[in-house]
């Protein structure tokens, strides 16, 4: 697997863990995957279900470009996605039988950044709101934008859109009827948060986390699970998130490649 994890946790105030990137060239490959629209062959692969991965045949040049970037501004969106995907490949790994939204393809789609169904034996346990922050300043993000972010949500304002979304997921995962099992959830209760993102050395030590994840105790209320935090510690974030979507570029020009000389023999 990619990544693999440590847990990290405040006493009551919210409980994690620290990401590590064990196999770059694998991660990479499900970047570059997920780019040219492959979530479902990539999931097959998070879970081992043995499935043979699907070969590209289409979709190179704009998931080339879904990873290319020139300006400032391109490579702050094409970083925040790459992290996304990281995140939505983290979740899949850390709970094998939850339904997890697939990252946006466009990088400018807006709303939540994940989703995240939480099932039991009789049914949905808990809808996990995502946040995922891929910024070389993960406290003022954090305190000016997630935690903002998260209130809303806990206001309630925003349930037109969780209902819709998990309806949407539940209806395409073939999860009975959708609207009545929605209707079943008690919002309040079954509603939990989750903050990832990338930090320095600044915040990767428990001291550190204690004031990146500053107030979320007071930002989200209830119980110690409805307060989750991930963090990646990478000491350059954005040349190290470049290397990898090259990396990701060359699997898929391996790929485009393979499939032009396949194409060519028919």
């Amino acid at each position: 697997m990619p990544m693999s994890f440590t847990p990290i946790s405040h006493e009551q105030r919210w409980t994690g863990s620290t990401w590590s990137v064990d196999d770059e060239d694998t991660l990479a490959e499900l970047i570059a995957r997920i780019a040219l629209g492959q979530a479902q062959t990539v999931q097959s692969i998070l879970h081992e279900l043995g499935n043979k991965p699907v070969s590209p045949t289409a979709g190179f040049e704009g998931a080339k470009a879904t990873l290319t970037a020139a300006t400032e501004d391109e490579i702050f969106h094409r970083d925040g996605w790459v992290f996304q995907v990281m995140a939505w490949i983290a979740a899949h790994q850390q709970d094998d039988t939850a339904l997890i939204h697939a990252p946006h393809i466009r990088l400018a789609d807006k709303g939540t950044d994940g989703l995240i169904i939480e099932f039991q034996d009789r049914g949905i346990a808990r809808v996990v709101i995502c946040e995922e922050k891929a910024t070389e300043h993960p406290r003022d993000r954090v305190r000016d934008s997630v935690w903002p972010e998260f209130k809303t949500f806990e206001s309630g304002r925003r349930d037109n859109e969780l209902i819709a979304a998990v309806s949407d997921m539940l209806s395409k995962n073939g999860v009975g009827d959708a609207d009545a099992t929605v209707a079943s959830i008690f919002w309040n209760k079954q509603r939990a948060y989750r903050i990832s993102t990338i930090v320095g050395a600044t915040h990767a030590t428990e001291a550190g986390r204690k004031r990146l994840f500053k107030d979320y105790e007071k930002t989200v209320l209830g119980d110690l699970t409805r307060r989750r935090a991930e963090t990646l510690h990478l000491a350059d974030i954005r040349p190290w998130l470049a290397e990898l979507s090259n990396k990701a570029i060359g699997w898929i020009e391996d790929a485009e490649a393979v499939h032009d000389l396949e194409a060519k023999d028919v």
